[in-house]
């Protein structure tokens, strides 16, 4: 079977159940009829850009990449997985810890996003405090630059 429904077989899988390991993900293929390699699937992982989000107990899962993630281009993905350690919120500011010496790449990244969730964002050596419109829109944020920190780690 071909690479591309074979990669349409995944992210339907990880859309349906949660799979939180590449073993887990290679069985529900193996039931699918797809015969695969884990370095297929950790391929295959790469290519679709998947994500572990955590879910209940402290567990994680395979996830795509939301919209605001496929909007950042190559080059700035690639400094948002690398410079993030770690993203948390309070009311309506994201805290993002970094890098020493990585927050105003990261920050001028957070800026390309666009997002209509952030209003304005201010860099210091590891740290970038990002203000968002609400509460709401902080906790998505937060999330998201915690799946760069998460992604940047595997």
């Amino acid at each position: 079977m071909k690479k591309n429904s074979r990669q349409e077989a995944i992210l339907q899988l990880i859309e349906q159940e949660n799979i939180g390991t590449q073993d887990e993900l290679m069985q529900k293929l193996g039931a699918l009829g797809y015969s695969v390699t884990q370095a297929t699937v950790s391929r295959d992982i790469k290519a679709l850009k998947l994500v572990k989000s955590p879910v209940a107990d402290g567990q994680y899962r395979y996830a795509a990449v939301r919209r605001e993630m496929q909007d950042v281009s190559g080059k700035y993905y690639s400094i948002l997985t690398q410079s993030i350690l770690h993203a948390d919120y309070a009311g309506n500011m994201v805290a993002i810890k970094c890098y020493s010496g990585m927050a105003n790449a990261a920050c001028a990244a957070v800026d390309h996003m666009d997002s209509d969730k952030i209003l304005g964002t201010l860099a210091g050596d590891d740290t970038i405090f990002v203000l968002c419109r609400d509460n709401q829109g902080a906790q998505d944020v937060s999330r998201l630059m915690q799946s760069f920190a998460e992604h940047g780690s595997n």
